[in-house]
């Protein structure tokens, strides 16, 4: 594992606004920083009431200006709602104003209802043109993208990455010979047939040379197993409401989640966010050390959605301490 890095996805506590969501945002990307994460990524949402960060490009030059060394980025883009060159000139711009610094991952799925696909579309193709659009998104970042130029954009060889949760995305990035990251923060099920697949199938490209695969992984960390567990039941209550149709602010943390989320949801839930480490710094090292082992990622990127923001920040700091320890525990292979 070369590095450790972080997800925000901005979440909206219960109780609190879009403002606190994004002033907390910044306060944890620069928190983040000096626990020595290497590249804080956020994620694009649409008509999610408990999820700020929509407007992606715009979050990710605020967290960009608020802090100093730190890669920052999408993780991700959902291209299918943009077109490439809208894209390119928005992620040039950041990269123009932050060289060095951004990352751009790209996403198949709308992130978000059909309602609001439609919305974002206004007509939604059959046509699958995801890899096409890759393609094309990338030609504006380099030196000579064609008769269509992104302005700011090429030759800022912006980093771009295949974000995925089933085979699709790692059949893509190793064709592409891109940088691979796996959603088994909330959806595991494919992550081993997956690296597989990337790792076998990788051509090298003129920007990778070899493999480079990011796993994802939830995290909760605090002083004791009970506290973490007990703070950790927001993000599953978060996620059975949104399951259920029923997306909201992040809830306040409860003593016991059996008694809010019926009993075949709950077990749906926790096979979802089962990559995933929970519990007191002893616990959390153990739990983080079996998945770097397992998977043997190059890189670990972890998220938790926790209510309160003094917690959640402790919750990553203890995360980097036990990350920096597993830094080189397992290299990739």
């Amino acid at each position: 594992m070369q590095h450790f890095s972080l997800l925000d996805l901005s979440p909206i506590p219960e109780g609190g606004t879009a403002s606190d969501a994004l002033s907390n945002t910044v306060d944890l990307a620069r928190a983040a920083e000096v626990a020595g994460y290497h590249r804080y990524w956020l994620a694009e949402h649409h008509n999610m009431p408990g999820i700020a960060s929509a407007a992606t490009s715009v979050v990710i030059g605020h967290v960009a200006g608020a802090t100093r060394t730190m890669r920052v980025g999408a993780g991700g883009i959902m291209l299918p709602n943009h077109a490439p060159l809208m894209i390119a000139e928005q992620f040039g711009t950041l990269a123009t104003l932050y060289p060095g610094r951004i990352d751009l991952g790209l996403g198949r799925a709308p992130g978000t209802d059909m309602p609001t696909a439609r919305a974002l579309r206004r007509n939604l193709s059959q046509e699958d043109t995801f890899p096409q659009d890759v393609q094309e998104l990338m030609e504006y970042f380099g030196d000579d993208p064609g008769p269509v130029r992104a302005v700011p954009g090429t030759g800022t060889h912006v980093p771009v990455w295949i974000l995925g949760s089933s085979l699709y995305g790692a059949q893509l990035a190793a064709y592409l010979g891109l940088p691979y990251a796996f959603a088994s923060h909330f959806a595991p099920a494919m992550l081993e047939q997956a690296i597989t697949m990337y790792r076998t199938t990788f051509r090298p490209s003129k920007t990778l040379s070899r493999p480079y695969l990011m796993v994802a992984a939830g995290v909760c960390a605090a002083e004791t197993d009970a506290e973490a567990n007990r703070l950790r039941s927001s993000q599953i209550l978060a996620f059975s409401r949104l399951r259920t149709g029923n997306p909201g602010p992040l809830p306040k943390p409860v003593d016991d989640v059996t008694e809010e989320v019926p009993p075949m949801v709950l077990e749906q839930v926790n096979h979802a966010l089962s990559c995933s480490a929970t519990g007191s710094k002893a616990t959390v090292r153990d739990q983080l050390r079996r998945i770097v082992e397992r998977y043997q990622p190059d890189e670990l990127m972890v998220t938790g959605m926790v209510h309160d923001h003094e917690a959640r920040v402790r919750s990553f700091d203890m995360a980097a301490e036990v990350l920096s320890d597993l830094k080189e525990l397992a290299p990739a292979v």
